[in-house]
């Protein structure tokens, strides 16, 4: 016998103005979807996450974007947005904070992921470093402090 369906009274209705987001949530799916997918050959262990970790980046710069920079969404939107999970909720409120204006993912901040218990290497602004090119190891990222 099959099973009973919950009833759907409990599911969140997207607000208006889903319709215009949709489509390019649609894409960041497929975008996130083929990062899964990409082969991991040739690529050190770290590596295989950062592209992953680049389109979640993207997916939430672009709702973080909508709603505070162009204010082109409702608060609604943007709530239903973040609990749904297309928009990293706690990211989004590191963006707002000076200082923190290009951070790419909350790993980088966290001191307790760190050898010397400090933050990440793509933290350090770039005047402040040698010559030498610099990989974020969580994210792959080339530098996010906020006075690059």
């Amino acid at each position: 016998m099959p099973k009973v369906q919950p009833s759907r009274r409990g599911k969140l209705q997207p607000p208006d103005g889903w319709s215009d987001l949709e489509p390019t949530l649609d894409e960041f799916k497929q975008k996130m979807r083929d990062a899964e997918n990409e082969s991991t050959a040739g690529k050190r262990k770290v590596e295989s996450t950062w592209s992953v970790m680049r389109v979640h980046h993207q997916r939430s710069r672009y709702i973080y974007d909508l709603f505070y920079k162009r204010k082109a969404i409702s608060r609604k939107l943007f709530d239903y947005c973040v609990k749904q999970g297309h928009a990293d909720g706690k990211l989004i409120g590191k963006w707002r904070k000076q200082g923190f204006e290009k951070l790419c993912c909350l790993q980088c901040i966290q001191a307790r992921d760190t050898n010397y218990g400090t933050a990440c290497i793509c933290r350090v602004p770039k005047s402040k470093l040698d010559e030498r090119e610099v990989e974020c190891v969580h994210c792959g990222c080339r530098g996010c402090s906020s006075s690059d």
